[in-house]
């Protein structure tokens, strides 16, 4: 059996199992339970593993920091859950930190005999300069919801906030779960059919370091841990659940020593209590992917690294050439008046723009180029040879000027 199916199965056990603080597992069932998007999720996979056999990192080689743009969408039943830009600057500040590897408590957190394994994952968070049509923004919207909103299973919808083309940007919905849940926040893994509720989901109570973010989850961690799965990053156990040895209690990272459970509060280093093989050195449960407190976690690893990256060329590769971080020009403001009707569309698509469109491109939802097209005056474009799915068109203007990015869905 194809071992993403594997996994498939290994989630729908996974749901009760233990005590939650991550709900990716129940998060991604979501996904992997609905046909339309189950084959892009194990699509996406496959290519990454592929990717991965013939990636190596140095742990000295020259930066290439790729910046992520950020939209925090704010969800709040009461004032008090209407945090602030100043919390929501603390966890953009802590996740610069962490997946830099400038966290403050990396060298008392981290053990010696671990710190040689501790990666700078060049990523660069920032708020949003620009939404998805070409508008100023400060990466912050905001909503009043009522009392009783479902924010679990509708942050994303129109009675939350919807997303922000999610391939273009890291969309993180903050406001309160039902306790009973006993969620903190959940992310989901990378598909290359990306579904509407893609990005981090996570409580007003554990976001940021200031204002309503309470101990023991209070340094802005549960943020740090969940946006790992959102890199394609898994739990150092593999499925909730799985038995040591088994097809499913991997991480698929050699550097992360295999544990059966995730380790709680704060454990004293050496720890083999659920350790697959006892060690010397114990279990890794200082790294950001298990469930301790915030205080407890302090470092990524190269191996993940190498997920990290496989992704971000793979189903995340448009957030490499996203502008949603960079402020608008005065050409980009003079241009921006740019519409493709219909969309969706079947044969064609017609363009609309103040200024002249003479060349464009078609990228797929991998990030590749499928079709070019030089316009000379015309402002239809044919989508008969293109399959169905998401697309992502680049305009060009007099001398190659790029102009902006839409999304078109062809039928």
């Amino acid at each position: 059996m194809n071992r993403y199916l594997l996994f498939v199965v290994g989630l729908a056990a996974s749901m009760s199992f233990g005590q939650q603080r991550c709900g990716m597992q129940a998060a991604m069932d979501r996904v992997l339970s609905n046909p339309a998007l189950a084959p892009g999720y194990i699509q996406a996979q496959e290519q990454m593993d592929a990717s991965m056999q013939n990636t190596t990192f140095s742990t000295q080689s020259p930066s290439v920091v790729i910046t992520i743009p950020v939209v925090v969408h704010v969800l709040y039943k009461s004032a008090v859950q209407n945090i602030s830009d100043a919390q929501i600057a603390t966890q953009i500040a802590v996740l610069n930190a962490d997946y830099r590897k400038l966290n403050a408590d990396f060298s008392t957190v981290v053990p010696a005999v671990f710190q040689s394994f501790g990666a700078d994952m060049e990523l660069n968070f920032v708020l949003a300069a620009r939404t998805p049509d070409e508008e100023p923004t400060t990466g912050i919207e905001r909503k009043s919801v009522a009392s009783g909103f479902d924010f679990y299973n509708n942050y994303y919808t129109s009675t939350g906030l919807p997303a922000w083309d999610p391939y273009s940007y890291l969309n993180i919905w903050v406001g309160k779960f039902d306790d009973a849940l006993g969620l903190l926040g959940f992310a989901y893994l990378p598909s290359s059919n990306l579904p509407e509720f893609d990005g981090l989901c996570i409580d007003y109570r554990y976001f940021g370091t200031t204002g309503t973010a309470t101990a023991p989850y209070n340094k802005g961690r549960t943020a740090t841990h969940e946006i790992g799965h959102y890199f394609n990053l898994k739990h150092p156990w593999g499925n909730d659940g799985s038995a040591c040895g088994s097809g499913n209690n991997s991480d698929g990272v050699a550097d992360t020593p295999a544990t059966s459970d995730p380790y709680y509060e704060c454990p004293t280093f050496p720890d083999n209590t659920y350790a697959c093989t006892t060690t010397a050195n114990g279990s890794m449960f200082m790294n950001y992917m298990d469930y301790v407190n915030d205080a407890c976690m302090a470092f990524f690893t190269t191996g993940q690294k190498t997920r990290v990256t496989a992704a971000l060329n793979g189903p995340r590769v448009l957030l490499q050439s996203s502008l949603g971080a960079t402020p608008l020009s005065l050409r980009e403001i003079e241009s921006k008046k740019l519409s493709i009707a219909p969309n969706p569309a079947s044969d064609y698509f017609t363009i609309t723009s103040t200024n002249p469109v003479e060349h464009l491109e078609i990228m797929n939802s991998l990030g590749q180029k499928v079709k070019e097209v030089s316009l000379n005056g015309n402002t239809n474009v044919s989508v008969q040879d293109l399959q169905s799915g998401v697309y992502f068109i680049r305009f060009y203007g007099e001398g190659q000027k790029y102009m902006k990015t839409k999304r078109l869905i062809k039928k």
